[in-house]
């Protein structure tokens, strides 16, 4: 499967993120997992160490490769550069791997005046679509809120955008119109995770803000998960009884999808 996760800053889509990582992992799958937010933090939801997170250096700050493979320096403009880099082989080289996950951070499209049609974005988006058009394992994205990172082509190899909700009229307003803009570019298979549920009436507003057949799950509003953030503890580490049986809700409805 491939699955681009998004939502409003604060959600939880990397910590959802990261779940789904060790899901799909502990069940024998190969897995992906790329972290194109700019605020890079799935390193740490997933379980690396934060000194070895830290030292991460995002592939958008990887200087000579971009220059190696666009032919043009970062972060200047007005230059010639390859439209279509070399890209294929970036994911292994630059990957991380930890407990068997492939890790890899991309860091953020630059958003200049006109689009930045620059050399890191050129390969950022190319090695996204080289990720999800041809990589024969499962594939994770953690997203800004947004779909910055996502061509028309890439978009309609995604199996399923996840959007995450917390219960709030902004969270869902982002919600909708992510959705909306990504079904413009060919991505017609959603599904909503609330999250920082606090009880059955706002897990009911959720569920009514969409399509019955697009909520996937709600996750609880809960210490555990407060603590984790705090303590940069990995979440699947502590997940008690009534958070595993939502995760795993969410994991077999996505599973029965591929």
């Amino acid at each position: 499967m491939k699955l681009a996760i998004s939502g409003k800053g604060g959600t939880g889509k990397t910590t959802l993120a990261a779940v789904l990582t060790h899901y799909f992992n502990n069940d024998g799958y190969r897995v992906l997992a790329v972290d194109a937010d700019p605020d890079a933090n799935l390193a740490s939801a997933v379980g690396i160490p934060a000194e070895q997170a830290a030292s991460i250096i995002p592939i958008s700050g990887e200087r000579q490769l971009i220059k190696e493979r666009t032919g043009a320096d970062a972060r200047q403009f007005g230059q010639l550069f390859k439209l279509n880099p070399t890209v294929n082989d970036i994911a292994d080289k630059y990957g991380i791997d930890f407990r068997g996950i492939k890790l890899l951070v991309m860091g953020g499209i630059q958003k200049g005046g006109t689009g930045c049609a620059c050399p890191e974005n050129v390969l950022l988006r190319s090695l996204l679509s080289e990720i999800i058009l041809n990589r024969d394992e499962v594939v994770i994205v953690d997203m800004e809120a947004g779909i910055e990172h996502l061509g028309r082509g890439t978009a309609q190899s995604i199996d399923k955008m996840l959007v995450v909700v917390e219960p709030g009229s902004r969270s869902i307003f982002t919600a909708k119109s992510i959705m909306k803009l990504a079904k413009e570019i060919g991505i017609d298979s959603f599904g909503i995770i609330g999250n920082k549920i606090q009880d059955e009436k706002q897990k009911q507003w959720i569920r009514d803000q969409f399509l019955s057949t697009q909520t996937l799950g709600t996750i609880p509003y809960h210490e555990i998960i407060r603590d984790a953030d705090i303590k940069q503890q990995p979440l699947i580490e502590i997940l008690d009884e009534g958070l595993k049986r939502e995760f795993n809700r969410i994991y077999e409805a996505l599973k029965s999808e591929s």
